[in-house]
């Protein structure tokens, strides 16, 4: 286990600059996601704490030892790839050992560390089939396994479920969340799915063209996002948007009622955006309201969701608890949940925020 500080930390490829300068700090045993649009530089990062890549510029200390010039296989990390990177003619049982005969360790060893890797991830009945035999799921539990038998400090997860299908990377996050449990190890994961980060992270990185949006709690980014594309991007479905103007404390648009809102600046005056969660939008079916029009209804069983249009042009999409009645051409009326709202600037920062969630 080990703590990692990246101090301003800088990545170009000739004259493009991907990673303009990154500092974070990773807390011994903690499970940190690397999130972020495709493009934005989160795997990027994640090699250069491999050393799969160089650095170029600022530093990468573990347990404050630098490692900006030490070999990738001298760091203490283990690396899990998206395309598992198994070797297809040897067994499982190979693929978990080949690494640790590298360095020559002993065999006793090697087969300590690979019984207790299988055991860990339930892959005994695995050992002697080749990859070409497992299911995805399966070489992924591979993969990881290799990973685990190197014994590092930090593990290190790009994009590992990516391949899989929405069932099996449900199944797969909870089997990563358990072994982060069992092992306490600093683990540092990468994804574009904000589900994964919500569900698996201690800490949230959300990352956008190389720079640190915003690093929290999942539930301290849900609630309390600092700008309009942490808003957007963490929670699913998205944060709407409803541009306007603020006169004094009260929420104006075109085409809509003015609505007051306790606690923004009651000075406030210019151009903003009201967001509101598809939850936090209060249903009325007798007149309260802005008025909407539903366009699709989506019944999930357990609950609803209705894409909707309001006032002239303004797409939202509102969450029912439950089995929603409304359906296409029905007009509804929803006002913002006291307290639950945010409202952003003219440069999409967080002017007031929402309450946290009891």
């Amino acid at each position: 286990m080990a703590n990692l500080t990246l101090d301003n930390v800088k990545k170009s490829f000739g004259v493009v600059e991907i990673i303009p300068g990154v500092d974070l700090e990773i807390n011994d045993g903690e499970f940190v996601v690397f999130v972020g649009p495709s493009g934005c530089g989160k795997s990027t990062l994640l090699r250069l704490i491999a050393g799969l890549e160089e650095v170029s510029g600022g530093d990468i200390r573990i347990d404050g030892k630098s490692v900006v010039d030490t070999p990738a296989a001298e760091r203490g990390v283990a690396m899990v790839f998206q395309s598992y990177a198994l070797y297809p003619h040897m067994t499982v049982r190979q693929n978990l050992s080949f690494g640790l005969e590298n360095i020559r360790m002993a065999r006793p060893e090697i087969e300590r560390r690979v019984n207790e890797a299988a055991r860990l991830l339930q892959i005994e009945q695995l050992l002697e089939r080749r990859p070409r035999q497992l299911s995805g799921g399966q070489r992924q539990r591979v993969a990881i396994g290799r990973a685990i038998t190197r014994d590092p400090k930090i593990f290190l997860f790009d994009e590992p479920l990516s391949n899989l299908d929405a069932e099996l990377r449900v199944l797969m996050r909870v089997e990563i969340t358990k072994l982060h449990e069992r092992l306490g190890n600093t683990m540092i994961y990468v994804t574009h799915d904000q589900i994964e980060a919500m569900t698996m992270a201690d800490k949230i990185v959300v990352l956008r063209k190389g720079v640190i949006e915003q690093v929290g709690s999942p539930l301290d980014l849900y609630n309390n996002p600092r700008n309009l594309f942490v808003a957007g991007f963490i929670g699913s479905p998205r944060m709407n948007f409803i541009e306007g103007r603020l006169a004094g404390s009260a929420f104006e648009a075109p085409g809509l009622e003015k609505l007051d809102l306790p606690g923004a600046p009651a000075d406030g005056s210019g151009p903003v955006t009201l967001g509101v969660r598809p939850e936090d939008f209060i249903v009325s079916r007798d007149g309260a309201g802005w008025p909407v029009t539903v366009s699709v209804a989506e019944q999930y069983g357990s609950s609803s969701y209705l894409h909707c249009t309001l006032g002239a042009d303004i797409s939202v999409l509102i969450h029912e608890q439950g089995q929603s009645t409304a359906g296409r051409g029905d007009v509804l009326h929803v006002t913002p949940r006291e307290g639950h709202w945010h409202l952003f600037d003219a440069e999409g920062l967080t002017m007031a925020r929402t309450r946290n969630r009891s």
